[in-house]
């Protein structure tokens, strides 16, 4: 009975019944594989997207004695004003977008992934198009499915330095666009916004009456004086668009869940009203770790740092291997084009193949990505106590690199 009751969204009648082997499903498998050829080789997981470190002491001290106080023990419901200016001043502080309303610009959300499902359901409806760039986060595009939308991708190519074209959307498309999802600094590519990309980006939809969404989740990484930059710094901005910030990435606040949006204030109206019957708030005393957070900004610059050398030292090695790679200018990913094959003859028809391979025969985990040409992500927080310890991962996936021969 139940499995003709599922709505068409998730699949209908055939849901739970597709034996199609996703990304992250074939690499649980592939390590499952690789540690029953070799048992005693630790796996170097340099395919984990979140911290490998703790929130720090100051900020687990403060939800310490904020979760035992009476007054936090309430639903928070669209959140905690607190929490709210502190947003502000964090948006002035480090970014520089001053002149917001705490009590009409911003909103919290519980992780900027709930952000994402919600605002499709704030705005589209059957027909209406999503422009999404990919390689990316799915959320968005799977939610404007769910709601009867189009998803229109935007290929992220080193050809546009992985910027999506705006220019090659078809007058058909713009009639029906609604949402433009963009993410910087990006994942999975490491690139970084510009000023003139994001005046680009206003202009865009002003001209074509769309509305940005800005995922700026990996907004305080970046690296070598690239300073932070806030899609809503950008004249006009907040007539057509906002930005969501997380305290995931930037505070080792992954399992906190702990976001906001930021931006237009119907649009942040619109959100407050799916979220009020969405759910009834975070927790008051980690919004209150959150403010915490904020009010500290200097706390990121020790993760930076650190995540800013093992990327000098995973460069070298890569290119060592055969891999052309850059350092990235933001983010903890580093995304390079994937081999071709092995010496042996061996022949990789996509990214996810070598995945596989180089997971079963070196234990070394990364991400596939195959949504615009064939490349792998790296990432840079792979779990490592000290300096040393991250030389001798690097230098351990080195040594089983070359032993793959693997051929660009």
């Amino acid at each position: 009975m139940i499995q003709k009751m599922f709505a068409e969204r998730i699949g209908g009648e055939s849901f739970g019944k597709d034996t199609t082997i996703y990304k992250f499903a074939m690499i649980k498998k592939a390590k499952e594989e690789a540690l029953r050829k070799n048992p005693h080789r630790k796996m170097i997981d340099m395919g984990v997207g979140e911290p490998d470190t703790a929130a720090s002491d100051e900020i687990v001290e403060v939800l310490r004695n904020e979760a035992g106080k009476p007054e936090n023990r309430f639903y928070s419901d669209n959140g905690i004003p607190e929490f709210n200016e502190a947003a502000c001043r964090y948006m002035e502080n480090v970014f520089g977008v001053s002149g917001l309303n705490s009590e009409k610009h911003v909103l919290h959300g519980i992780g900027s992934k709930p952000i994402l499902a919600m605002l499709p359901t704030c705005f589209i409806n059957s027909g209406d198009v999503t422009l999404a760039t990919v390689p990316g986060y799915p959320v968005l595009s799977t939610w404007t499915r769910y709601m009867d939308g189009e998803v229109v991708n935007l290929p992220l190519t080193p050809e546009n330095h992985f910027f999506p074209d705006l220019e090659q959307v078809s007058a058909r498309v713009l009639e029906r666009a609604k949402l433009l999802y963009i993410n910087y600094p990006n994942n999975p590519t490491g690139q970084v916004a510009t000023k003139e990309f994001y005046k680009k980006v206003v202009k865009f939809a002003k001209e074509h009456r769309i509305l940005v969404v800005a995922d700026s989740a990996y907004a305080n990484l970046t690296y070598d004086g690239e300073q932070p930059l806030s899609f809503l710094s950008t004249e006009g901005a907040m007539d057509v668009g906002v930005e969501l910030h997380s305290l995931s990435k930037a505070y080792n606040m992954t399992g906190w869940r702990m976001a906001f949006a930021v931006g237009n204030p119907l649009v942040i109206q619109a959100y407050g009203a799916v979220k009020d019957n969405s759910d009834s708030g975070q927790f008051r005393a980690i919004q209150q770790a959150g403010i915490y957070a904020m009010n500290h900004p200097q706390i990121t610059e020790g993760i930076r740092r650190k995540y800013s050398r093992r990327f000098d030292k995973l460069v070298v090695a890569l290119k060592e291997i055969g891999f052309q790679v850059e350092k990235p200018k933001g983010s903890f990913f580093l995304y390079a084009k994937a081999p071709k094959g092995t010496l042996e003859g061996r022949t990789f028809h996509s990214a996810q193949e070598v995945s596989r391979y180089i997971i079963e025969e070196a234990s070394v985990s990364l991400v596939p990505w195959d949504d615009a040409g064939s490349f792998l992500r790296f990432s840079v927080t792979f779990e490592a106590s000290s300096e040393a310890e991250e030389n001798t991962i690097i230098q351990e996936m080195k040594q089983r690199f070359f032993a793959l021969n693997l051929t660009f």
